[in-house]
């Protein structure tokens, strides 16, 4: 039988949920014998790859960049999580909205750049605002022990209940 395919997904956030992800410690041995990552700021693949199985998306689309591999990752993706209070509302990134992108730019650069930046949206948006999104696990961080559950319930085939698991902050 052929494991099942993850991929994470690092947007608009601080990487604190994919550091989350690696304290599930040992439990990366259980989740490895499972499934293998195929994508993620973890692994040296370029493009998101196509048929993926469950993909664990942090951060806040908050540019044109972040849109363009979010709506991707949704064509490709069996099972979308957003992971993360940034995924699951924008939370910090959105501290930005109501400030024009020109203003916002202007206030941490000289300069503003113009290569190599992706364009600002005009506000930094929970990514089921973008597309949809079966699976919502808040926390800033979650807890390791949360993700641990998602990944092995979703690996079993079942929809996790997350009820007293997991609470955003």
């Amino acid at each position: 039988m052929s494991k099942a395919k993850i991929a994470t997904v690092w947007l608009d956030g601080c990487s604190g949920c994919h550091m989350s992800l690696l304290d599930i410690d040992e439990g990366l041995l259980a989740v490895a014998a499972k499934a293998d990552l195929v994508y993620g700021p973890l692994v040296d693949a370029q493009e998101f790859p196509p048929n993926v199985d469950v993909t664990l998306v942090e951060g806040a689309v908050s540019s044109q960049d972040d849109l363009k591999l979010i709506n991707k990752v949704r064509r490709n993706t069996r099972v979308l999580v957003s992971l993360g209070d940034c995924a699951v509302t924008a939370n910090v990134p959105s501290m930005r909205n109501g400030i024009p992108t020109n203003v916002l730019l202007a206030s941490i650069y000289t300069k503003p750049p113009v290569d190599g930046v992706p364009a600002l949206l005009k506000n930094a948006l929970p990514v089921h605002e973008v597309v949809k999104v079966d699976l919502h696990v808040p926390g800033c961080p979650p807890k390791p022990e949360a993700i641990l559950f998602v990944l092995g319930e979703l690996l079993e085939g079942r929809r996790p209940e997350l009820a007293g698991k997991v609470k955003f902050g």
